[in-house]
This record gives structure tokens, C-alpha cells and sequence, in this order.
């Protein structure tokens, strides 16, 4: 695949790394299993090359620390940024019903697993240096946007922290509205101090609405105490 700049050996790796089990059930005669042996292995190897690469040049830094950069690095919602970057989501062989229940797009957890299964696939076709150079240039290049955005704090549980400690109040959230059909949902959540609204956030869930509004009341109220 182009925008990977990685020339497979064997293509069927790359292949199979971008079949979801659903597409298996409505294709059962496909010659190619689904992705998720190439996603086991994958989420090891990039697991281990940022862990080496945080232990090898962040002499500096507790395993606090660098299991909060590592988890940034590696979550979720950055593999399937990543996803994005690299247009796999145009690739991912899904089932039409899976289609259907996404017609924005892939969700964020398949892409993030088809990530880990490319790198699998990597890995395997490649091996371990080249995996490892593939993950510090497209993956470990954003460190420095996730310290400079601080995206390592669990933004809730810090709020929670610095309100109970600044304040002696336990924060509370609360949806404001939400929209949109089922499958394409938009909430906005506030974050109150006893009754005051401290900040407001949207997702499509309410739990990334409720980190997003933590996000703003931290650095509303307690900007200068993040350490």
C-alpha cells in the first residue's frame, strides 16, 4: 500500500490485516481469515517498541509517567487517527450490516484494531526493525502534540482531584442536549461545581463529551496546577 511506504513481501498480510469478522460472515468462502490473530500480535510489538523507546530516551521519567504517554500514544482514539492519516478506513472490508450501523465511517475501535493489524502484519513480513522504524515515524512523532496538549491527563480524574483538593466539592456532570440518529449521536455534557457550570463539552458519547468537558474545566480553573 502506498501511504504505508512499506513494499510487503507477501500482500495477503497486508490483506488480511483489513478484514473485519464481519465481512467473513456474510463471505465465508473468502480465502483469508479476519484480522484479529494479526491485531494480537501487532498490539505487542507496539506496545514494546514505544515502551522501549520511552525507557531509552526518558532516563528522566518515573513508570508513572511513562505508562500515561505510553497509553496516549497507543489508545483508541489515536490508532484510529492514525487509521484516518493512512485512508485505511477506505480499505477495511466490513460486512454491509457493519456498513450500515457506520455510515459515517468505520468506528474508532475497528480502525484502531485494524492499526495494531497492520503493524502485525508488518511485523511479520518485515520484521522487528523495520516495524520499529515504522512506529516512530508515524506513531511515536506524536509525543510531542501529546505533551504539549497534555492528551496523557485522564482529564476526569484530575478535575476530580484538584476540585476535591482546591475546592472540597466532587465534581458532577450533566447532559445539556444531545442530537443526531442513533447511529451518528452528538451529546454535550457540563461539568458543575455544586451548581455552577464550569465548562461545557461535546462527543459522540457521553463519556468523550464528560473528558472534554473536564479537559476545559481544568484548564479554566486549574490550568497552572498540572504538573
Amino acid at each position: 500500500m502506498k501511504q504505508l511506504k512499506i513494499n510487503f513481501n507477501n500482500q495477503k498480510l497486508l490483506d488480511q490485516a483489513l478484514i473485519h469478522k464481519s465481512y467473513l460472515n456474510e463471505h465465508p468462502e473468502f480465502e483469508l481469515g479476519n484480522n484479529e490473530r494479526l491485531e494480537f500480535l501487532g498490539d505487542a510489538v507496539l506496545e514494546l517498541v514505544v515502551t522501549e523507546y520511552l525507557f531509552k530516551y526518558h532516563e528522566n521519567k518515573d513508570e508513572g509517567e511513562m505508562t500515561a504517554w505510553r497509553s496516549a500514544l497507543v489508545n483508541t482514539k489515536m490508532l484510529a487517527r492514525i487509521a484516518k492519516e493512512f485512508k485505511l478506513e477506505e480499505k477495511i472490508r466490513l460486512s454491509e450490516g457493519e456498513k450500515k450501523d457506520n455510515e459515517k465511517g468505520a468506528r474508532n475501535s475497528i480502525l484502531a484494531n485494524v492499526m495494531e493489524a497492520v503493524i502485525g502484519a508488518i511485523y511479520l513480513d518485515q520484521g522487528y526493525e523495520i516495524t520499529k522504524d515504522f512506529v516512530k515515524e508515524n506513531i511515536i512523532s506524536k509525543l510531542q502534540e501529546v505533551l504539549e496538549k497534555k492528551l496523557f491527563i485522564d482529564a476526569k480524574s484530575k478535575f476530580q482531584e484538584l476540585a476535591q483538593e482546591q475546592r472540597g466539592l466532587t465534581p458532577r456532570y450533566g447532559v445539556i442536549s444531545e442530537s443526531g440518529p442513533d447511529h451518528d449521536k452528538s451529546f454535550e455534557v457540563g461539568i458543575y461545581l455544586n451548581k455552577e457550570l464550569i465548562a461545557v463539552g461535546q462527543g459522540a458519547s457521553k463519556q468523550e463529551a464528560q473528558e472534554k468537558a473536564a479537559r476545559a474545566g481544568i484548564d479554566k480553573l486549574f490550568k497552572d496546577r498540572i504538573k
